[in-house]
């Protein structure tokens, strides 16, 4: 228990502000932590649960926490600009401004396509496409969620090139594609579905960036129709010519 002396023009809740963003500041709560609820953090600071509210209501306002309704208060994460390109590389994105990339299948499997996947891939509706969903994560966070899909014909061992390597840029040069380069990218927003809401560990009342994109090889070709879902909290889309 921490009991707060009452100074002269300093209010007790913005005592309590001060003290948690020393916390924050010095990785006491890093950034995503869950804080402790309102009455734990009434009982460290011996005073009522509106005064600790206050303090933390401040902080939302500055931008160092953010209250999620039914989950709790949490630390800010720093915004990622996930910049969007010719050429558009999760990992290079990410190691770029000093952050650690990581990621985890979700699944990979052989489909027939439906009609949008078909359109995109231009290849005849009900035709063999290899999905690989993976999500991207950032300093251990979820931010991403990556549904690829590859023409079966031309890319047919691909989910255990992937597998091996980690990569989907590594797993295209067994295929002599050292480059490819993005033709086309569609920008939407919505809110997450129950499914991507697990996996990005976000409500359901905070809206996801969807980018659908095309990628061609050198000689123009199309290789990968995905779609991309971001936390919209947690990253910026910095679209560059």
């Amino acid at each position: 228990m921490m009991t707060l002396q009452r100074r002269a023009g300093v209010a007790l809740w913005r005592q309590i502000a001060e003290t948690l963003e020393s916390d924050i500041k010095e990785q006491i709560f890093p950034p995503g932590r869950k804080l402790p609820t309102e009455a734990e953090l009434a009982e460290r600071f011996a005073v009522n649960r509106h005064t600790v509210r206050r303090g933390i209501a401040f902080l939302e306002q500055e931008g160092l926490l953010r209250v999620e309704q039914g989950r709790g208060t949490f630390v800010q994460e720093r915004m990622v600009d996930y910049k969007l390109g010719k050429r558009t590389r999760f990992s290079e994105n990410i190691q770029k401004q000093s952050r650690i990339p990581s990621g985890e299948l979700v699944r990979a499997l052989v489909l027939s396509a439906d009609a949008t996947v078909a359109k995109n891939l231009q290849i005849r509706k009900g035709a063999s496409v290899v999905l690989i969903e993976n999500v991207g994560k950032v300093d251990g966070r979820p931010i991403s969620v990556a549904a690829h899909h590859f023409p079966a014909r031309r890319f047919p061992d691909i989910i255990e090139i992937y597998k091996r390597s980690g990569s989907i840029t590594k797993a295209l040069v067994h295929y002599g594609i050292d480059d490819y380069t993005r033709k086309e990218t569609r920008i939407t927003a919505r809110l997450p579905t129950a499914n991507e809401s697990r996996l990005l560990e976000l409500p359901r009342s905070q809206p996801v960036l969807v980018s659908e994109n095309i990628n061609v090889d050198p000689e123009g070709r199309i290789i990968e129709f995905g779609w991309t879902r971001m936390a919209a909290e947690r990253a910026q889309l910095v679209v560059q010519p």
